[in-house]
């Protein structure tokens, strides 16, 4: 199966599947020098772990990171950072009545038809389980970028059509949505236990800000920074779209109304989100990730067998009502990701090599 590495630089391959023996990554181009341990990718991996109750999966799991290579007395030595996250409560006959059934939504059909073969057992590399290896090297890519003062922040910006209006990110930490708004924080919860109570799912909004980053990231044709951030943050399972700056509303503006004026103190505005022709024009990055349903449901669904023979489905189990809020920390995982590849790309333009001409 190839497509499991992103990066051109800062290179990540992720392994494993939600119901084997362990998944992680493995991070070549990292530079050397850059302090890490265990607990510096824990913090991030606790905010997507599952078995948290409300809208999130009841599977148990401490994803408890180990790094088995690429260190050395505390620092990275530059050579490939590999790190293994053990699965400890997957429960493999919860999923023996799917062996031969399509699950709408999910990713069955598809993968049977490209492969000739999938693992149903959670839905292998196609289960969210994967995005904890995402988030660990992600986890490393937020190191290199605090060395050059980036922050990438993500947060609940809709869930279940209840929109977050007077944004206080100081909020945010105040609840277990990461939503800056308290007062929708309050009604997303409500409608979480309604939706929870009739067997249904969730969509919603996740936004993201990145600080800190330089003007110049991004190339100028076909690694566009902006098409780069958005084809990460489409690699993500649950995601249907990605919007940056103004986004989808740019296309009822005038371009009078679109284009962001230059001051002798910079930018009037920032309906650009930070980036003029795929490159980064030091302003923040602002994007903005549409978050499809969780897939699995309580309420029957009409679907076909190997057979082709139609058949009703009622997916029990250990389901997400909502990929929000577990899915913020990922969405920040491929942004970091994505910035520390292309901060890595920008300084090999800094670099002149010293040539000596030969006398005749």
């Amino acid at each position: 199966m190839a497509g499991n590495t992103f990066g051109q630089v800062f290179r990540v391959t992720t392994w494993g599947e939600s119901h084997g023996t362990a998944i992680g990554a493995t991070i070549d181009g990292c530079p050397p020098g850059i302090p890490l341990a265990p607990e510096h990718i824990q913090a991030d991996l606790d905010r997507r772990r599952p078995g948290k109750g409300g809208s999130t999966s009841p599977r148990q799991e401490a994803d408890k990171v180990q790094i088995l290579s690429g260190i050395f007395e505390g620092c990275t030595t530059g050579t490939p950072v590999t790190l293994i996250i053990y699965n400890t409560d997957a429960h493999s006959k919860s999923y023996d009545h799917l062996k031969d059934i399509f699950r709408p939504g999910h990713g069955d059909y598809a993968y049977l038809m490209k492969y000739g073969i999938r693992d149903h057992r959670g839905g292998g590399r196609a289960s969210a389980r994967e995005t904890a290896a995402r988030v660990a090297a992600g986890a490393v890519a937020r190191r290199l970028l605090a060395y050059h003062d980036i922050e990438v922040l993500a947060y609940t910006l809709s869930l279940g059509g209840i929109d977050a209006v007077n944004l206080d990110f100081d909020d945010m930490w105040k609840n277990r949505l990461f939503c800056p708004d308290k007062e929708a924080a309050a009604l997303m919860e409500q409608r979480i236990e309604e939706v929870k109570k009739e067997g249904d799912s969730l969509g919603g909004i996740v936004g993201i800000i990145a600080t800190g980053c330089p003007a110049g990231l991004g190339e100028p044709v076909f690694n566009k920074l902006d098409a780069d951030l958005a084809g990460a943050l489409m690699s993500i399972g649950a995601v249907k779209g990605v919007e940056i700056g103004a986004g989808f509303m740019a296309a009822s503006l005038k371009g009078s109304e679109n284009n962001d004026e230059l001051t002798p103190d910079g930018f009037s505005s920032n309906n650009s989100g930070g980036i003029l022709a795929g490159i980064s024009n030091g302003e923040p990055i602002v994007a903005r990730v549409a978050v499809k349903p969780i897939p699995s449901i309580a309420k029957p669904q009409n679907t076909v067998n190997l057979d082709n023979e139609p058949v009703e489905i009622k997916i029990g189990g250990r389901h997400d009502i909502s990929a929000i809020p577990r899915i913020i920390p990922v969405c920040e995982a491929m942004v970091c990701l994505t910035l520390a590849d292309h901060l890595l790309r920008m300084q090999t333009l800094e670099w002149t090599p010293e040539i000596e001409m030969d006398e005749e």
